[in-house]
């Protein structure tokens, strides 16, 4: 018989004892493994959150506080940034290294839930976590032309029990938290399905519909400019007694001859100027940028450097500071926790000491009667310590077990309140470090008892006994 089963044959001989050291050790180990398997995937979706794009142009001030309200949906805007800024991404002199730029207001929630306003592309031309594509749970996504559509995510859609064709009044806050004023309606039309980031969390809104509200306006609404600016118009060309010749302007003539101009042509002139104004008056939270590093890298690279040279405006690589922020803070929680739990297994292995320990006095005749057939000191304190290892590694082995079980059953929890999602198949291979880690606590908390079995008096232990 080797040492194994002799081993195992003793530990069925105390299979109470044995049993409750194992589970001692299992819950330490079931520990360790909630928090690495926990710790990684709120890692990957942390640093994952912003894959979609590569840069966040806002307005000067802090740059965490900008990946903040931009990527997590956390705490207000730095501030704001003009609408003719974000037409130099799309227009003007960036375009050559720019692939993408969403422009996106945040600052407004509804019921808690962070209202986010941007454009169809944000789910047409975007994507998340290694380059998947947005698709929708439920419905659509909301028309550039219809204006008070939005989009929710699948965790706010499920904790307001949102569903399509239903309206929502997002809600504006100021200094303090305070709400200020109540959007006008907007209607669900489509429901994102799950990806895991804050993007589950959120709420989408139209961005001309926002910036449409009446609270987001200065003065009368752009269309009443219109066509109060189109009625004066007529009116001014088509009372021919007031004005018996028209204005001729010097550009209104073509090689020296005047032509007068047309009311037609006169409402176009006038409401360029009322949309430029409009525009003007727009502000944006931040843009998102996809850098074109595949046609023009120099550019791509050079951008986030001459975007800071700008007085109003930085440019903030996401993922860099997601890093930072995780490893600074996230990370160090995590160390505690490895900690912790290493601290409870420890308390277990010395359990396995006591118990096998406890033990020696009813072995004292077991061990005699070994080391009178033959077996060696040697043998006798491997015996003491296979067991001891058997016990760890019994342990260890529960312990995954409930541990992954443990993250199985709060996973939905976890989704709904932090939008992580994560799996009982999630195994990382930093539990493989778990093996060798259990069989040297099992030898060194085991060589105690083996000692003690290793120095038995045989004489002394056949005598004694009954």
């Amino acid at each position: 018989m080797n040492l194994w089963k002799i081993a195992w044959r003793s530990m069925e001989q105390r299979a109470l004892a044995s049993w409750l050291t194992a589970i001692s050790v299992s819950f330490g180990v079931a520990l360790i493994v909630t928090v690495l398997v926990v710790h990684q995937v709120v890692d990957r979706s942390f640093r994952r959150g912003a894959q979609g794009y590569d840069l966040i142009i806002g307005a000067k001030g802090s740059a965490l506080q900008l990946v903040l309200d931009t990527v997590f949906y956390l705490g207000q805007p730095v501030d704001l940034i003009p609408w003719s800024y974000y037409r130099e991404f799309t227009e003007g002199r960036f375009v050559p290294a720019v692939r993408v730029a969403i422009p996106i207001c945040t600052g407004h929630d509804y019921k808690g839930f962070r209202c986010v306003a941007t454009i169809p592309d944000m789910f047409e031309r975007l994507t998340y976590l290694d380059n998947r594509e947005f698709t929708f749970w439920k419905g659509r996504n909301f028309y550039l032309e219809n204006y008070f559509e939005a989009v929710a995510g699948y965790i706010a859609a499920r904790k307001l029990k949102l569903d399509i064709g239903q309206e929502i009044r997002p809600t504006g806050y100021g200094e303090g938290g305070k709400s200020q004023h109540e959007d006008e309606p907007f209607t669900i039309v489509g429901i994102l399905a799950p990806t895991g980031t804050p993007i589950d969390r959120a709420i989408f809104l139209n961005l001309e519909g926002f910036f449409r509200c009446e609270a987001h306006q200065l003065g009368p609404s752009y269309e009443e400019q219109l066509l109060r600016e189109s009625e004066f118009r007529v009116v001014e060309h088509t009372d021919t007694s007031a004005h018996p010749t028209p204005c001729v302007q010097e550009n209104d003539s073509v090689n020296g001859a005047a032509e007068p101009p047309s009311a037609a042509s006169d409402h176009t002139a006038e409401a360029v100027p009322i949309v430029a104004e409009k525009e003007e008056k727009r502000r944006l939270s931040a843009i998102l940028v996809v850098s074109d590093i595949e046609n023009n890298p120099q550019l791509a690279m050079a951008l986030p450097r001459v975007v800071n040279e700008e007085p109003f405006a930085q440019a903030v690589a996401p993922a860099r500071v997601i890093a930072e922020l995780f490893d600074g803070v996230v990370g160090n929680v995590q160390k505690v926790l490895l900690i912790l739990a290493v601290l409870v297994v420890v308390v277990a292995g010395i359990g396995i000491t006591v118990s096998i320990y406890n033990s020696m006095s009813e072995r004292r005749h077991e061990i005699a009667v070994m080391r009178a057939l033959g077996a060696s000191r040697g043998t006798v304190m491997a015996i003491i310590i296979v067991e001891s290892i058997l016990l760890s590694l019994g342990g260890g082995a529960l312990g995954v077990i409930v541990g992954h079980t443990l993250v199985g059953i709060l996973s939905p929890t976890i989704a709904e309140h932090t939008g992580v999602i994560v799996s009982a198949l999630d195994f990382q291979l930093t539990e493989l470090i778990l093996i060798p880690g259990l069989v040297a606590l099992a030898t060194a908390v085991g060589y105690l008892p083996a000692l003690t079995a290793y120095r038995t008096d045989v004489a002394k232990a056949l005598i004694a006994a009954p």
